[in-house]
């Protein structure tokens, strides 16, 4: 049952107002989600929130329904919606060790994420624990396809998305291959065409190792 609507903030006017914007459209979907009470949403309820959103913005771009989906998860409503863009959904057994793990904002963000989702997937394997490795791998299917969009995005710099297509490469050889993929990586990173397009990920880059005989 719908609630009656309420009044909702208006947008801000002027210089800053994309920010504002991008602040407001989180806030204008929270006050959605109390005004519905919504504790589950689907699809229907995703666009409908989408509607409200455009009929406040007057014009403006609304929020993806991905955006929405991520945003009603983290307030705690429970989303049965999945897209490559909006988090999958990670069962309450699963969420401590999962929740948070797909993080690829830079390679050595992705690598460690791939360590974890890694270690994740063998212990999962090694007590028969098929629904969380498959989970798993649905973690690292996503990263493939948001780091494979970013790549293609030509708003995002060209070095970004260089970043976005090796990170993609990284996901999609892991999936393929998890038993090898950690042997393949570090000899990628040893070829010159790694060394070329990521310069600041070589070894002469590297924060010099303190000396444990200093001051002796």
């Amino acid at each position: 049952m719908r609630h009656p609507p309420q009044a909702r903030t208006k947008l801000p006017q002027g210089p800053g107002v994309d920010v504002a914007r991008r602040i407001t459209k989180k806030q204008l979907i929270l006050d959605d989600r109390e005004r519905h009470a919504m504790v589950r949403a689907g699809e229907a309820e995703l666009r409908l929130i989408q509607k409200d959103i455009r009929d406040v913005l007057a014009g403006a771009s609304p929020p993806s329904l991905s955006y929405i989906a991520n945003v009603l998860k983290q307030a705690g409503t429970q989303v049965d919606y999945e897209d490559r863009y909006s988090d999958p959904l990670i069962p309450i057994g699963y969420a401590a060790r999962l929740e948070g793990a797909l993080q690829f904002h830079d390679l050595a963000a992705a690598e460690d994420a791939l360590v974890k989702l890694d270690a994740a997937y063998r212990d999962y394997e090694s007590v028969s624990d098929h629904a969380g490795a498959r989970l798993v791998q649905k973690l690292a299917l996503r990263g493939k396809q948001r780091a494979e969009s970013l790549a293609s995005n030509s708003r995002v710099s060209a070095q970004k998305r260089a970043e976005k297509r090796e990170i993609a490469n990284w996901f999609r050889i892991w999936l393929e291959s998890p038993g090898l993929f950690f042997g393949w990586l570090e000899v990628r990173k040893q070829t010159e065409e790694f060394r070329a397009l990521f310069p600041s990920q070589s070894p002469e880059h590297a924060p010099e190792a303190p000396n444990e005989t200093r001051g002796v």
